[in-house]
């Protein structure tokens, strides 16, 4: 389940009716085009507001900065209007509107469709049978016509159109009350799509259905392995008995998702998915005036149709704690939460501005008092805003032998801070501030542009709010605060849930059901395919990279200073640039921790963070293996006083050895707890599988040497820092001759640099032969990757690389999906991919993936190695892909310090061009010939390191040394602590 929250509603501040007549935020009407739109005056995004004469609601965004468009078809209906006998059905029907019409996705429909009427009908005899004898036999009757209905089908065919045109992302979401499917296209290929996406709604064919629902389950599978999804899942039931945020789940429960109902999936189709009910939102380069006239006639076809209302019974007010728990192998930690009214609201715009006062990364309450004090070892609040009903959310991590209840009492206690007023006056002018330059940031992105305007009309804001927010927030007063939180933050009317670590004893898996795997006609094109192909796409240029003309360059004292000018608002984003990292001072990481609770000789840390957060700058220093950073961004207006104050950090930190012993158990503490996360056990694994086992991943601190760590080791590492040599990134409203001019005043260098520690050198390992790396952890999946060194770096293979990738193994339409989860079912998630190095010097590796039930692993290893030695030849499949990677480059526009961290990762390469280019000229030459022999050359009869987490409740050694050498290096190897 995925929860939609629009990062704009944390801007929402006032209600309408504290909007004075002079407000320059106003809801306007216009014509233009033929068409009549409403628009907010003031709005920077200049965005349009259409409703057709059928009732759709077209949303449309214009800017010119990329050749591409973000669309998003979205449906105010999700899991919350599910049927109560049928939980999960949205989400299913998401999964269908991938499948095709009787137009596309089908060789030959009328052979087809009395086939998919028989497996319609088999499906309502098994759901009304109980006798599980008689189910198994009705089932096998299922896979049985399911396997001759798919000889009719085409996979995946929608998702080769979009790649054919250049699509990327290609996805949909649902959640509670949104079904949002998304698209990210060139807008040369707009009226394709459109023609598509209007098709793809008129009458969705439930087509390939028994393998999609497997898919399903793996999902459901995935879900009983996830502790924060079962947090959210007991804090909802707690919170709404009464609604069906509560009453039921995204996903479904098991029981429903065993007993499928193709006619009850339709039949919700066709009550919610209506013009009325539904919007277009697209973001990006077009032109307004034509693009309406595009969506109106292509979705006129669509009927206004009455949408069955959601009615629940108000919840009762919470009157004494509702406490639940859940158990799982993943760290402890508590959440608390309170209930609100819903996002039409006053009182929930006001809660997202009461998330921020809490936590806001910076000097929220409990970001100063709980987090720069180390007392939690991660805390934060947040508002979640839903239709019906508003959700603050407060959750801790305990710190080493704290115990739940003492996180609760820390937590709750910056509550009654809050009621009581006990925050800076000018906090919320400060949180003004911040949102004001994220606002600005995400007007720059087309892509968080159409999220954004998708997010408002789901959930019901009026835009014109967030338009209006920045303006409207400094009026709210520290006094009303307060008032609100002493209305609605009491001391008995919240629900905890307690997470603690052990076994879930409750956990039932969704069993495997036998499925012949089904053909999936990959190689087949259906007619209207083949006519939106032809459809004439308007030619765009692609632009490449001129590194010599593109980048500014300016010396600031003995730095270099590379600069890309911002030219469009008054942001600025800069970079101190250290090729250095932990491989050359294992400290350095730690050094950068502490600086965050740190303060100087005349400012706390508190102080220290406060001033930034006033400032609307962001500030972090990061250390990565051989390269870290200082990173400042905020607003030019700002970019003296921002830059002085890191300065004056950097060079007048002071020792603390408090929050040195408070460090030291906290990195203690989230060791333990990376142990208990299977995704970095994998990383571990997949390290040890490149290198052996003294390999990078294990390459830290160990308990000894966190011990010997002294204050003055941290601080004279942070002290020395700009001592080092390094560049400068700058991209803002300056040039770059104007920013190094700024610089030499603020930024001070030495007059030569200190030389770099010597760095720790890692050797990749030669496979001969095959081997298995097992680490055990308690769930019910399986996850394996197929790992594999392969061999230096080398320029040349890119275009092929590029193509193999995506024609084999890098979406939704690749040959590894489409045989291991459309055909086989035996997978939710499954990839493959060639990732070239990103130094000269160094090998590209190979990494394949399948996450599936444990009791599938044999099956989909199999069915892995198979491609693995032998790739299947799919003609459209491969012309698809090639499409997708020519159109993508065409349309790829790099921008702002892009072009700068396109430059320098272009030198880590030993290039002094744009890449792009050669693969753009090249790829679309490439056969399947020459496609093939870099699968045999590569892949085919190699030796992989399966590297596998999983069960050994659920995996015996039996079946792992089927594949290799077994080793089952514990978590001190892995982890190197």
């Amino acid at each position: 389940m995925k929860i939609k929250l629009s990062l704009m509603l944390l801007l929402t501040g006032l209600s309408a009716t504290t909007l004075k007549a002079q407000s320059p935020y106003v809801w306007k009407t216009a014509t233009s085009g033929g068409y009549t739109y409403k628009y907010v005056t003031g709005d920077p995004t200049h965005s349009r507001f259409y409703t057709l004469k059928n009732g759709l609601t077209v949303i449309l965004s214009p800017t010119a900065k990329q050749p591409r468009i973000q669309a998003y078809i979205a449906v105010k209906a999700g899991s919350k209007t599910d049927p109560s006998d049928h939980t999960g059905l949205a989400h299913y029907l998401e999964h269908m509107m991938f499948k095709g019409t009787d137009k596309f996705g089908t060789l030959e429909w009328s052979k087809e469709k009395p086939l998919l009427d028989k497996i319609d009908d088999l499906y309502e005899q098994y759901n009304s049978t109980k006798d599980e004898g008689k189910r198994k036999e009705i089932y096998k009757e299922i896979d049985k016509t399911s396997g001759e209905a798919a000889k009719f089908a085409i996979a995946n065919e929608y998702d080769k159109m979009m790649a054919a045109m250049g699509g990327q992302n290609s996805n949909a979401f649902t959640s509670f009350e949104q079904t949002v499917y998304t698209e990210d296209i060139p807008s040369s290929s707009i009226d394709k799509f459109l023609v598509m996406q209007a098709e793809r709604f008129r009458a969705p064919v439930l087509r390939i259905f028994h393998t999609e629902l497997e898919a399903v389950y793996e999902e459901k599978n995935r879900g009983l392995d996830s502790d924060p999804r079962k947090v959210q899942e007991a804090l909802f039931a707690a919170m709404f008995p009464n609604n069906n945020y509560g009453k039921q789940t995204t996903i479904g429960t098991i029981e429903h998702l065993k007993n499928p109902s193709l006619k009850a999936i339709r039949k919700y189709y066709y009550d919610y998915y209506v013009p009325n009910n539904m919007g277009v939102i697209l973001s990006g380069d077009f032109n307004p005036d034509v693009m309406i006239g595009k969506v109106a006639k292509n979705f006129s076809y669509m009927k206004t149709k009455t949408v069955p209302p959601y009615k629940f019974a108000p919840e009762a007010p919470i009157t004494a704690p509702i406490a639940r728990e859940v158990f799982g192998p993943n760290p402890e930690n508590l959440t608390i939460a309170f209930r609100f009214p819903g996002a039409s609201t006053r009182d929930a715009r006001i809660l997202n501005l009461v998330g921020s006062i809490l936590a806001n990364g910076k000097a929220g309450l409990f970001d100063l008092d709980l987090t720069k004090k180390q007392k939690l070892l991660s805390g934060f609040a947040s508002a979640d805003i839903l239709k019906d009903y508003s959700v603050l959310t407060l959750r801790g991590t305990p710190t080493k032998g704290q115990s739940l209840d003492e996180v609760k009492t820390l937590m709750l206690g910056e509550i009654d801070k809050l009621k009581k007023g006990d925050f800076s006056n000018d906090l919320i002018l400060s949180i003004a501030n911040n949102l004001k330059k994220s606002k600005i940031e995400q007007d720059e992105s087309y892509v968080q542009r159409a999220s954004n305007l998708m997010d408002d009309f789901t959930s019901g804001v009026d835009w014109k709010t967030d338009v209006a927010s920045i303006a409207e927030l400094s009026k709210i007063t520290k006094a009303e605060i307060v008032a609100f939180a002493n209305k609605y933050l009491h001391d008995n009317n919240f629900v905890i849930v307690y997470k603690r670590q052990g076994a879930d004893k409750n956990v039932v898996k969704v069993d495997k059901p036998p499925i012949t795997p089904v053909e999936v006609n990959a190689s087949k094109q259906s007619p209207y395919v083949q006519m939106i192909n032809s459809m004439p796409a308007n030619p765009v240029k692609p632009v490449w990279l001129d590194y010599n003309r593109d980048i500014q360059r300016a010396k600031s004292g003995n730095v270099d200073v590379l600069a890309v000018q911002n030219k469009d608002n008054s942001i600025f984003r800069m970079y101190y640039r250290f090729d250095m990292g932990s491989w050359n001072n294992k400290l350095l990481p730690m050094a950068a921790q502490y600086l965050q609770f740190l303060g100087t000789d005349k400012m706390s840390a508190e102080d220290v963070s406060k001033a930034f957060y006033k400032l609307a700058t962001s500030f972090s220093v990061n250390a990565n293996t051989d390269l870290s950073h200082v990173v400042i961004s905020g607003l030019q207006e700002n970019f003296g006083a921002s830059v002085s104050l890191v300065e004056n950090l950097l060079a007048n930190c002071k020792a603390d050895e408090a929050a040195l012993t408070s460090l030291k158990a906290r990195i203690k503490k989230s060791r333990e707890n990376l142990k208990l996360n299977k995704n970095n056990i994998m990383q571990g694994l997949v390290s040890y599988a490149q290198y052996g086992a003294d390999n990078p991943f294990n390459y830290t601190l160990s308990e000894q040497e966190i011990d010997a760590v002294k204050a003055e080791d941290l601080i004279n590492l942070l002290h020395s820092l700009t001592a080092y040599k390094h560049s400068i990134l700058y991209y803002g409203p300056q040039t770059a001759t104007q920013a190094a001019a700024s610089l030499v005043q603020l930024h001070k260098t030495p007059a030569t640099f200190t030389a770099y520690p010597a760095k720790k050198q890692f050797t990749r390992i030669k496979q001969d032969k095959n081997s298995v790396l097992f680490a055990n952890f308690d769930m019910v999946q399986a996850e394996i990757q197929w790992v594999r060194n392969q061999e230096v770096y080398t320029p040349a293979k890119t275009p092929t690389v590029e193509l193999f990738n995506a024609y084999f193994g890098g979406g939704i339409s690749s040959i590894v999906f489409q045989n291991i989860r459309e055909s086989k079912a035996l997978a939710y998630s499954t990839y493959a991919d060639y990732a070239q190095s990103a130094k000269k010097d160094d090998n590209d590796v190979f990494v394949g993936y399948v996450g599936t039930q444990a009791d599938k692993m044999n099956e989909a290893i199999a069915a892995m190695n198979d491609l693995l030695n032998t790739m299947p030849e799919s003609g459209e499949a491969f012309k698809s892909a090639r499409e997708n990677v020519v159109k993508s480059i065409e349309t790829e526009r790099i921008t702002q310090e892009g072009i700068l961290f396109n430059y320098l990762a272009a030198q880590r390469k030993g290039l002094d061009y744009d890449i792009r280019k050669n693969t753009f000229e090249t790829a679309g030459k490439l056969g399947f010939t020459e496609l093939n022999a870099f699968h045999d050359m590569e892949l085919k009869g190699k030796p992989y390191t399966y590297c596998v987490v999983a069960s050994d409740k659920r995996i015996t050694d039996d079946d792992l040394k089927k594949y290799g050498e077994l080793v089952k290096p514990d978590l001190k190897q892995i982890f190197g602590f």
